[in-house]
């Protein structure tokens, strides 16, 4: 590197230094960044409870914004709102998830036959392509396979048994969450006022940030949520129809599939096609059946559904969705896989009001 380009590279970073450095907006941003990935990070643990009752009732308050519109005031609107959320989680924890449990221990505990199965099948391929399949190969395999499906069986047994020691713990998430709910919804104008006056004073480019990310991360989980429900009942109904065993374990797999994009189509793809291969086989038409049915779901779902519930959605990289994905889902599990693409949008809509070196600095003040 010449003399003259290493000046022309300093002058640049000093302009740009000097540009935002000064600039109280940024400087607010930055602050308001760092000091809510820490408290969030650090705190995650302790806080969980009061972190998923946020995040709850900032899902629930698009629904008692539309009630709202309708005239309805805001008190009767959050009761009624919280009611519906009450039910659909009575409905969930007393129903839907005792029958997937028993579903999921069935599949566990068959798990020894359905191997059997397979072997017998995979068995047969040395005698058919004896260029390309060798028969001790296979058989260590199939030994492999076999013993890592009998340890994930044990350990997703043990973690069921270890879950009734965490019972104290669910009983107080279960009384204590939508408590906290309501309360969010209820005074949500007392608790934003409340915690805006610890702000900094020069926060309006972290305001524009905020409403350009509001409205297309609220849009693009509840449009989650609700592409969820559709997969998760259409699949239901498809497979029980079908009768397919484990229908509605793998209906919730499907519906959940779509949190992980690119991801989650390819690893649901292996228990509902692996399901009907071990309760028909190839021979039959049930099979083939079912392998319709579901690329018709899946086909429904990226031309219709995809395209109609997040038509306002921020059109974001395969590598960076993969990316935020293995980021937001290392540090927070769960919840950072299905906020994946929002905390994504967060980043993305930063980076784009983020000041520039070419930038007027009265669009900051």
């Amino acid at each position: 590197m010449t003399p003259q380009n290493q000046f022309v590279n300093i002058q640049l970073f000093r302009e740009y230094f000097r540009r935002i450095l000064p600039n109280p907006q940024a400087v607010s941003l930055a602050i308001i960044l760092v000091v809510s990935f820490v408290l969030i990070y650090s705190l995650s643990d302790i806080l969980m409870p009061a972190f998923t009752s946020i995040v709850i009732a900032y899902l629930l308050e698009g629904l008692v914004a539309k009630a709202e519109s309708y005239k309805i005031p805001r008190l009767p609107a959050v009761c009624l709102v919280f009611s519906v959320f009450m039910a659909g989680l009575i409905f969930l924890l007393f129903y839907l998830i005792p029958i997937i449990s028993q579903q999921a221990m069935e599949l566990i505990q068959n798990i020894p036959m359905i191997i059997e199965r397979a072997q017998t099948g995979i068995m047969r391929l040395p005698k058919m392509y004896p260029k390309f399949f060798s028969e001790r190969k296979i058989l260590e395999m199939l030994y492999t396979l076999q013993r890592e499906l009998i340890i994930y069986g044990q350990n997703m047994l043990s973690a069921s048994a270890a879950s009734v020691v965490g019972l104290v713990s669910v009983l107080v998430y279960l009384f204590l969450v939508p408590m906290m709910v309501f309360f969010f919804l209820k005074d949500k104008h007392k608790l934003i006022a409340w915690f805006v006056q610890f702000l900094p004073r020069d926060r309006y480019l972290s305001v524009r940030v905020w409403n350009e990310v509001n409205t297309q991360i609220g849009n693009y989980v509840r449009g989650k949520i609700v592409e969820v429900f559709i997969l998760l009942v259409v699949s239901y109904a498809t497979f029980a129809a079908m009768g397919l065993n484990y229908a509605l374990l793998l209906a919730v797999l499907m519906g959940l599939q779509v949190i992980i994009p690119y991801i989650g189509a390819t690893l649901v793809t292996f228990p509902v096609l692996g399901i009907a291969y071990f309760q028909w086989g190839l021979g039959g038409d049930d099979f083939m059946y079912v392998l319709m049915a579901y690329s018709i779901i899946q086909m429904l779902d990226g031309v219709i559904l995809v395209p109609l519930l997040f038509s306002e959605a921020v059109n974001l990289h395969a590598i960076a969705i993969i990316v935020a994905i293995l980021f937001f889902g290392g540090l927070w599990g769960f919840w950072g896989v299905f906020f994946a693409i929002p905390l994504a949008t967060v980043v993305q809509a930063v980076l784009t009001a983020w000041p520039r070196i070419g930038d007027q600095k009265h669009d900051y003040y």
